[in-house]
């Protein structure tokens, strides 16, 4: 693959690893139920805005460039989130029956299982019980709702920055998208 055709990436930005750094404080002490960082999710929410950043910016430049691949995307993404995530599921389901052998929370249990891996636990665990709920501390898989947001913001992402410059480019006369946006060619 030729250095011109190489999808682009953001070079290193050390001042968004020194926020993620101070985003990660408010999350481990309110897990740690330190009362005073209550509101952990502001944590939370300033890893979304920084990855909502980043992606959104290699994204972008591809697709100016007309670079963007979105299984090249996908498949990036799978590679950096799958493997760690199988391992967690592999890991729980292991412990997770040891402590708690009630048929029906082990069949809570299958049925989380199964929204994590179609990233929808976030709307799976709201329907259940809700992040608050008392159920929910005995709920091993709970803390997957934020991975669920993450990868419904990558899934959706490139197919609506893909019609948005598709529409760009047929309304500058580019001859429109399909050219320009690679599903699945290598870039």
């Amino acid at each position: 693959m030729s250095h011109s055709k190489k999808l682009h990436t953001l070079d290193y930005r050390p001042e968004i690893d020194g926020l993620r750094s101070f985003a990660i404080i408010p999350v481990v002490l309110f897990h740690a139920g330190v009362s005073l960082f209550s509101g952990g999710f502001l944590g939370v929410d300033v890893f979304f805005v920084i990855s909502g950043y980043l992606i959104t910016s290699i994204l972008v430049q591809n697709a100016r460039k007309g670079q963007l691949s979105i299984l090249k995307f996908y498949e990036k993404r799978a590679r950096r989130i799958l493997p760690a995530l199988f391992l967690m599921i592999f890991t729980t389901s292991i412990i997770y029956p040891l402590f708690n052998s009630h048929p029906s929370d082990l069949s809570d249990y299958g049925l989380s299982i199964l929204s994590v891996l179609a990233f929808v636990s976030n709307i799976y665990f709201w329907t259940e019980a809700g992040y608050f709920g008392t159920a929910s501390e005995m709920t091993p898989l709970l803390h997957t709702w934020s991975l669920a947001v993450e990868e419904q913001f990558y899934i959706f992402l490139p197919l609506i920055i893909l019609y948005f410059y598709s529409q760009y480019r047929r309304f500058l006369g580019g001859g429109g998208g399909a050219y320009y946006f690679r599903l699945a060619h290598d870039c």
